[in-house]
């Protein structure tokens, strides 16, 4: 089982909630495990969220947001214009409003980081999928329900 979309998006809040609908349509009709699914569209938010908090956007004036599903897992990643700083996880206090996003990502994702290309930078994560086996049963992934981050 193998598919990917791309799609180009406003530089807009608005975009937000345009490609978690998409994304949530596209990986249910795949037969991904709900639970999965609604990990890998928090980690996307999280990716375009930062995006529009942190970078410019793409030379067009837009984002641009992919998705690939192949055996076992789920890469989606958000391409911007590139920022000031490097996208880093931190360790905002409990106090703090924000600062998360990244921290969100490395905990659901099996892995994640940061390309850079001539006129944009992409921020990718792996989420290890889980597809119903012929009997109805969860695939098993070998992700651990819960794991230490830092």
């Amino acid at each position: 089982m193998s598919a990917s979309s791309a799609v180009m998006l406003p530089y807009a809040p608005s975009s937000v909630a345009i490609a978690r609908q998409r994304l949530t349509t596209e990986l249910l009709a795949t037969g991904l495990v709900a639970d999965t699914v609604d990990d890998v569209v928090l980690v996307m938010s999280e990716l375009l969220s930062n995006a529009l908090r942190h970078a410019h956007p793409l030379p067009s004036g837009q984002l641009r947001v992919t998705w690939i599903c192949s055996e076992g897992q789920i890469e989606v990643a958000v391409s911007d214009g590139g920022a000031h700083t490097q996208p880093r996880a931190g360790r905002p206090p409990l106090s703090s409003l924000g600062g998360r996003g990244l921290g969100i990502v490395e905990y659901l994702a099996d892995r994640w980081g940061v390309r850079h290309d001539d006129d944009s930078t992409t921020v990718w994560a792996i989420v290890v999928g889980s597809w119903p086996t012929r009997n109805g049963q969860a695939e098993k992934t070998g992700t651990p329900a819960l794991r230490e981050v830092g």
